[in-house]
């Protein structure tokens, strides 16, 4: 094991299924493959590559042509993350077709353009989620609207409030949460990028303007205003809301570890039929849920500080703060999820 997503004992603890199919990386590939693809189409559509070679390329970039672990050992021995994809693409290509393969593109443009396919894809999973939080958070501030509880002040009691009344402040929390996250959406945020070596359309001419538009709309991207191959903003745009959001979830994690500490007593989390509290002690049943809960906020917080250092982005390219993205996005996205959909199961509960 490499790391607790990858490890079949402990990745539901930090993940969902969902999720991790996202950044899989055969769904990587498959994205990549995809705006190749798009790309040799649209280049035929518009003259710049010959139309018959292109309907070759579309015809034989398809994940099920590819072996993983073929494309993994090429890139390590010529220590590049696509070459390996772009040379076995012309080969299946042909002669050929094969020299148009990935023209007028750069690494950049294939890689930044999938990962923000594969985040979108992972984005729509967490608007999902985190609107199946606020149904059960709705629900259960009308049932829990009257039940008494005391109300803490710098963790002393002060005077009564009720628990519908604490469900009801991270309600307001989080739809807040939820209008940040649905208005990434809205702010242009999930876009692609397919400018070539510096961003300039150097290799495609007065044509490249318009291949990167057809392009990104056919993959159901929003079209750049300029390159951003060396401006990360929007990835930091989307782990600063992501990790807003998780700090409500280990706000709520925290505060339901005091609610249930055996000297308090007021809220329990569930506990089915066949679950173990201690392998000691038979008669505990320890806040397993509310403490992953709480848990996952720390490394998120730790992601976001990571993401905006990406901003630090040296000449028109780097791959020092490029790497970050690749490490922070499956990551951030995984977590919150796991969050999100443990907090709206304990919540429910």
């Amino acid at each position: 094991m490499v790391d607790v997503l990858d490890s079949i004992l402990m990745q539901n603890n930090f993940s969902t299924e969902e999720i991790r199919t996202v950044w899989t990386d055969k769904n990587k590939i498959a994205k990549q493959l995809q705006i190749e693809a798009v790309l040799s189409m649209v280049e035929g559509n518009l003259g710049v590559i010959p139309a018959s070679f292109a309907r070759t390329i579309v015809e034989k970039a398809k994940i099920k042509n590819f072996d993983i672990a073929t494309l993994a050992k090429e890139g390590a021995n010529k220590r590049h993350s696509l070459i390996g994809l772009i040379n076995n693409l012309q080969k299946l290509a042909g002669p050929k077709a094969g020299e148009y393969v990935h023209f007028g593109a750069t690494t950049q443009d294939i890689v930044d353009t999938g990962i923000m396919l594969q985040t979108k894809e992972a984005y729509q999973i967490l608007v999902k989620h985190s609107r199946n939080l606020i149904l059960v958070l709705k629900k259960q501030t009308r049932k829990y609207r009257s039940t008494i509880m005391i109300g803490r002040t710098h963790g002393i009691q002060a005077i009564p409030t009720t628990f519908g009344f604490k469900l009801a402040v991270w309600l307001d929390e989080a739809l807040r949460n939820h209008r940040r996250l649905t208005d990434l959406e809205k702010n242009n945020i999930f876009t692609g990028n397919l400018n070539g070596a510096v961003g300039t359309y150097a290799a495609w001419g007065k044509e490249g303007p318009e291949i990167e538009r057809q392009v990104l709309e056919k993959l159901g991207l929003d079209v750049p205003n300029i390159s951003w191959q060396s401006s990360r903003d929007r990835f930091s745009e989307i782990a600063v809301v992501l990790g807003i959001y998780s700090g409500l979830l280990g706000k709520i994690g925290h505060e339901l570890f005091n609610l249930m500490k055996t000297e308090v007593d007021e809220i329990r989390e569930p506990f089915k039929k066949g679950e173990i509290g201690s392998s000691t002690m038979p008669q505990k049943r320890n806040p397993a849920l509310i403490e992953g809960l709480a848990s996952l906020t720390h490394p998120i917080f730790k992601d976001v500080e990571l993401m905006l250092e990406s901003l630090l982005f040296d000449g028109e390219r780097d791959a020092i703060h490029w790497r970050n993205e690749w490490i922070v996005l499956p990551e951030i996205t995984s977590y919150l999820d796991a969050q999100l959909k443990n907090a709206t199961y304990i919540l429910d509960n």
